[in-house]
């Protein structure tokens, strides 16, 4: 590589890392909070929610990478550009196909990851997070009991507290209602309680201080019964039956499996979905070489209109085509249009796009529809800040 070359990819590659890396962070945060608060009754939920995090990252991955190179290339050709860089490399017989090229080649090695991520570490990422997920929500009840949570380990036995110590042990203010092996209901309140597993690991012993327990006798009428001190043996459940084997869904089939059972049409699923995600998958990877075409003229373009519009630009046409793949996929899947019509036109479509762009731009840099496009936008956004400036400024 030339030092062109080197210093311009330097130039990209802590932007898209930076990029990359808050993106990945935020979106993974949000999901565990959502994981979190849906596996709140699970005294073991931070283990589980662990293991479901370290399997979302190929996801996440994915989705953040195409979208972190492109606002990185926008943010360095704009920056190059605003510094009078990029004039001085075309002055000096540099063309826009040439300082393009080293963005291209990191585009090609970022398909290759790429095809990798959603190829191969996908499928088996979200098998896995199935499968932990599938554990956490059927784990079953271990004798702890959190505090706010409604627990319910059998359809037999409902429990709740309005207290409990970090253990889940100590607890105040109790409720159990339960169905006794008679058929009988029996609600039991306590206002402290502690509980204790018994030797043989497959009960717990609860030991229940000012309380009171209504229940019904044999002739159906409720009794009563206030006591100071009362123990009761509860029963632990075990865990349910382990999630089925990966390949119920196409999206946990390798690039390879989806080719196959496509081909061969030895799989449950049908051939319109298989096809489906296939194409969709080769779609994303291979969109990556587009990027460059794009944002590099979208960069040139910002000089007048500034940073945002490119990027808003940019980020309109990503988010377009990722949705246009995602309803394609979908309408494959339901066997209304042939999966190669219906991946293959928004891929052609957003191809045509950043060709256009491109080839646009290379007699004239910047000055491109999409460029006419971001000016406009830009004096628009100017013209509103002015006059949200002046609307403050009047008395």
């Amino acid at each position: 590589m030339s030092l062109i070359d080197r210093y311009l990819l330097r130039l990209a590659l802590w932007p898209m890392v930076g990029a990359m890396g808050v993106t990945l962070v935020a979106l993974l945060l949000e999901r565990i909070l959502r994981l979190l608060d849906m596996l709140s009754a699970s005294s073991d939920r931070f283990g589980f929610v662990a293991q479901l995090a370290v399997n979302l990252v190929p996801h996440y991955l994915g989705l953040t990478l195409p979208a972190a190179f492109f606002l990185a290339l926008v943010v360095v050709v704009n920056r190059m550009n605003q510094s009078s860089e990029v004039d001085a490399l075309l002055a000096a017989g540099v063309s826009l196909t040439r300082l393009a090229a080293p963005y291209l080649c990191l585009a090609a090695a970022l398909t290759a990851v790429s095809l990798l991520v959603f190829g191969f570490l996908q499928p088996y990422s979200r098998y896995a997070y199935r499968a932990v997920l599938h554990t956490a929500q059927n784990a079953g009840w271990n004798g702890l009991v959190p505090a706010e949570t409604i627990l319910a380990p059998s359809k037999d036995l409902t429990m709740t507290t309005d207290e409990a110590d970090a253990a889940g042990q100590q607890l105040s203010r109790i409720f159990i209602r339960r169905i006794t092996d008679k058929g009988r209901e029996e609600i039991t309140t306590a206002k402290m309680a502690e509980i204790r597993r018994a030797a043989d690991g497959k009960n717990v012993r609860l030991e229940l201080q000012d309380g009171q327990q209504l229940r019904f006798n044999e002739q159906g009428r409720p009794e009563i019964l206030s006591f100071k001190t009362f123990t009761m043996q509860l029963p632990m459940t075990g865990p349910a039956r382990l999630l089925r084997a990966r390949g119920g869904d196409e999206r946990e089939l390798t690039l390879f499996e989806l080719a196959d059972q496509a081909r061969t049409g030895s799989s449950t699923l049908s051939s319109a979905a298989l096809k489906g995600e296939l194409y969709g998958r080769l779609a994303r990877a291979f969109s990556l070489p587009l990027l460059p075409l794009l944002a590099v003229p979208l960069g040139l373009a910002a000089k007048r209109s500034g940073r945002a519009p490119g990027a808003i630009v940019g980020g309109i046409l990503l988010l377009a085509f990722h949705h246009l793949i995602q309803l394609g996929e979908g309408l494959a899947a339901k066997g209304r249009v042939s999966a190669e019509l219906a991946v293959g036109a928004p891929f052609l479509a957003f191809a045509a796009i950043a060709l256009t762009v491109f080839f646009t731009s290379r007699k004239r840099p910047g000055e491109t529809p999409i460029g006419q496009a971001m000016e406009h936008l830009g004096a628009f956004m100017a013209r509103m800040r002015m006059k949200k400036a002046t609307a403050g400024a009047a008395p």
